[in-house]
């Protein structure tokens, strides 16, 4: 013992050179071996290596996709095949009503997403949570089979608690009741509402239990999903998480803002197909097609063809990502984005600058104010690619703006959980659907241009004008963007 502690103290700087040496040797090696991306391989082999011991510290947290797309994938398809095997109403023929441009974007779904693009859905936007909080709380308590929730953020607040009294009604009326909760999401409120849930007997469950138990706003391979589905019958989703500071009443001049959207018809059956393979993933309970599923949709009018699509570090990794491609591509006139994080890669950023030099309008709404500074830093720091291409960018006054929102000439809409950015595009579990309408297109690009007609156009003078001080804090931080 003596000997050894002998040997610690004088040759401990060598003993750590050998140890940081050894561990970042195997951080920069899983990272060149296991990234597909090159910019991201060498962007953590750098950090590895400048710093041999922080480096993959970080690395550990930040850099390793934990989950084998070959084992998460058979996860979550091994059961649950009755979900995808069910007879359902055709598709109407796109081109010819929407324009023959969309024909092959329907062939892009089609192999992108392996959800079929069905017929006679009613989708309703809901904006705030003034309109969707009520709406989910009716819902709920018109539940008599089963109730189907999963979220990233569920704050323990004043909201958050009357969607749970809801859902412990339907609970004690004898209503099966499932609630998943991202396990960092949880925790932007204390004390976790799982506590809640768990006290009044309501099933529920934490998808990717974080190691380190604690909040992390940029952490990866979060379930980003928004899903509310009702008997089967009725589902709710998009970008909205569950917190009181969405509502008027109680958020008053600093209310934030959101898009819902409330879903009849075919799609329903996408959506807790989704949450379905998402909980047996998570609790190992495979939840039965005749409680949690229905065939009889009479919704109202007027219908329209969509479908989900999903995206995550699984078979569906670039979802989401190859859609836009897709989207911006068949584009003919006019594109508009709204993204309360614009953090396209290059690719992506190809595809909008194409459209614009093209002669196809492409408006880009971001927040004036915005929740995560780092990457409002980043985002800032970015928008002169796509100025210069001829694109429009608008950053709104007012209090930040969550929704994600995105038409292409008047006719197709893709809403949902993503945002434009690396970790949604590639890192995280997302859900979106694609919806073919003008009349839904319509509303949303009455809400994009309201936005628009409140924001002050950014541009290559504005931008120069920022101090350089700060233009290059910005370049620094958006040089980290693939991992905000």
């Amino acid at each position: 013992m003596a000997s050894l502690e002998y040997v610690v103290s004088e040759y401990w700087p060598h003993l750590a050179f050998l140890l940081s040496l050894a561990v970042g040797g195997t951080a920069a090696v899983h990272a060149a071996m296991t990234k597909n991306d090159v910019r991201a391989a060498i962007g953590w082999v750098g950090v590895i290596l400048m710093s041999p011991l922080v480096g993959p510290f970080f690395y550990l947290i930040a850099g390793i996709n934990r989950i084998r797309r070959d084992h998460i994938t058979d996860q979550r398809n091994k059961s649950l095949k009755d979900y995808a095997a069910i007879p359902e109403p055709p598709v109407a023929d796109v081109g010819a009503l929407f324009g023959e441009q969309f024909t092959s974007l329907h062939v892009l779904g089609d192999r992108v997403s392996h959800f079929p693009l069905r017929d006679g859905n009613h989708i309703q936007m809901l904006v705030g949570g003034d309109q969707t909080y009520p709406e989910m709380i009716a819902t709920i308590d018109q539940a008599t089979r089963s109730i189907a929730l999963q979220t990233y953020i569920f704050d323990n607040d004043s909201e958050g608690r009357k969607i749970v009294q809801a859902l412990a009604r339907a609970h004690e009326r004898g209503v099966q009741v499932r609630v998943l909760i991202d396990a960092v999401g949880s925790k932007y409120s204390r004390p976790p509402i799982i506590r809640l849930l768990r006290k009044l007997g309501i099933p529920s469950a934490l998808f990717m239990t974080n190691p380190l138990g604690m909040r992390m706003p940029y952490a990866n391979l979060r379930s980003h999903r928004k899903i509310l589905v009702i008997d089967g019958r009725c589902a709710f989703t998009g970008g909205m998480n569950i917190r009181e500071g969405f509502v008027t009443a109680v958020a008053g001049g600093n209310t934030a803002s959101d898009t819902h959207f409330r879903v009849e018809g075919p799609v329903v059956l996408q959506l807790i197909s989704v949450f379905a393979h998402d909980w047996e993933f998570t609790t190992k309970e495979s939840l039965p097609y005749e409680t949690w599923c229905c065939t009889a949709w009479d919704p109202p009018q007027p219908t329209m063809p969509a479908r989900c699509i999903r995206s995550g570090p699984d078979r569906y990794i670039v979802g989401t990502h190859n859609m836009l491609l897709g989207a911006f591509a068949v584009a003919q006139k006019h594109i508009r984005i709204q993204s309360p994080y614009f953090l396209p890669d290059q690719i992506l950023l190809g595809a909008i600058n194409t459209a614009a030099r093209r002669g196809i309008t492409v408006d880009i709404v971001i927040p004036g104010r915005n929740n995560l500074r780092l990457v409002n830093y980043a985002m800032t720091a970015q928008l002169d690619q796509v100025i210069r291409n001829g694109c429009r960018v608008w950053r709104a006054h007012g209090n930040f703006n969550h929704s994600k929102l995105i038409t292409i000439d008047g006719a197709w809409s893709y809403v949902g959980s993503s945002n434009m950015d690396p970790r949604s595009l590639r890192l995280n579990f997302e859900l979106d659907m694609e919806v073919y309408s003008q009349d839904l297109a319509s509303r949303i690009e009455g809400l994009i241009d309201s936005e628009i007609q409140n924001s002050e156009a950014v541009t290559l003078q504005g931008l120069a004008a920022i101090p350089f001080r700060k233009r290059l804090r910005n370049r620094v931080i958006w040089l980290a963007s693939p991992y905000l």
